[in-house]
């Protein structure tokens, strides 16, 4: 498995698609470069050449980011999500436990509502950029 991963990881494409995924992961969870550097125990330029798609991390440093960002290696790795994912919020697991009893119109408005804040911030990203460019410019 590590000789197949080593070489999947040389495709240019697969690198730079891994980068932009751990990048993304790493916004999501609002941290900077720095701080999922130190959670991972690497060097600030290390993750950025991995988010660069330019290095890939050694398969600990893999399996490590993958448990700090909670996703599967084959979703870090190949943008697959076909594996379950964990939850690590032990409040939030024990809401979505409560709100499997509810009806399930109260179900589908619950679902809408967290649609829209994944919306929500999801564009707050895309324009943060822009808003930090206006601010210095």
């Amino acid at each position: 498995m590590v000789t197949e991963l080593l070489t999947i990881m040389q495709d240019e494409d697969i690198r730079k698609a891994f980068g932009m995924r751990l990048k993304e992961l790493r916004k999501q969870k609002d941290w900077t470069q720095k701080e999922l550097a130190n959670q991972v125990d690497i060097r600030f330029a290390q993750l950025n050449k991995y988010e660069c798609g330019m290095h890939i991390p050694p398969i600990e440093k893999l399996v490590h980011l993958g448990d700090v960002l909670g996703v599967t290696l084959d979703y870090l790795i190949m943008g697959n999500r076909d594996q379950i994912q964990t939850l690590h919020n032990m409040r939030l697991i024990e809401r979505l436990h409560e709100l499997e009893s509810f009806d399930s119109g109260d179900q589908e408005a619950i679902i809408t509502m967290i649609d829209a804040m994944i919306v929500k911030r999801r564009v707050e990203g895309a324009v943060a950029p822009f808003d930090r460019q206006q601010a210095s410019g």
